[in-house]
């Protein structure tokens, strides 16, 4: 079971870095896309991902519901620029920084990718906007990134992948929001 498991998850985290790549790459970021989660291969990572493995959505859901923590997901936060969660600091006068455009960039088409990589052939247009109306209630995230995703994903919807992801739209949108 923990070998196939192995081989699927890497598989997927493999793909999903592919599919991040190759967004990052629309947008002008190619850097953050080809840096994009290689902690994901780390042990800490990869073996707890292994262990809950469901090929459906991410493990480190799977073992925050059965655990209540995930120290997967612990690690990767602290390490990945591109999660709201790496810019919130309870100590601080703003507890929740804006992110940096290239990370918010980031963000955005990994969102992407993770749908695309666990819906495959079911993934919609509309799919990552339903997704984050109910991840945004959840999460520590800066006011203004949020609105710079929602719109983002709000034109996603509406107009599709392809025609909204460049350059050009997402600075305007980052600088609409969090300039």
């Amino acid at each position: 079971m923990y070998i196939k498991n192995a081989i699927k998850h890497f598989k997927l985290i493999t793909h999903h870095k592919w599919l991040v790549f190759k967004l990052c790459c629309k947008i002008g970021e190619p850097w953050r896309g080809f840096m994009h989660d290689w902690s994901k291969y780390s042990p800490t990572e990869f073996f707890e991902s292994v262990k809950y493995y469901q090929g459906t959505h991410s493990p480190t859901v799977e073992c925050k519901r059965i655990n209540g923590y995930s120290n997967a997901w612990l690690h990767h936060k602290g390490r990945n620029k591109h999660h709201a969660e790496y810019w919130f600091d309870e100590a601080a006068p703003q507890k929740n920084a804006i992110m940096p455009y290239k990370y918010a960039a980031e963000m955005i088409c990994d969102k992407i990718a993770a749908g695309m990589a666990y819906e495959g052939k079911n993934f919609t247009k509309e799919y990552e906007l339903q997704y984050w109306k109910k991840e945004k209630e959840i999460i520590n995230v800066n006011e203004h990134i949020a609105e710079f995703v929602t719109d983002i994903l709000t034109q996603i919807a509406e107009k599709g992948v392809n025609p909204v992801l460049n350059k050009k739209n997402l600075k305007a949108t980052y600088k609409k929001y969090c300039e």
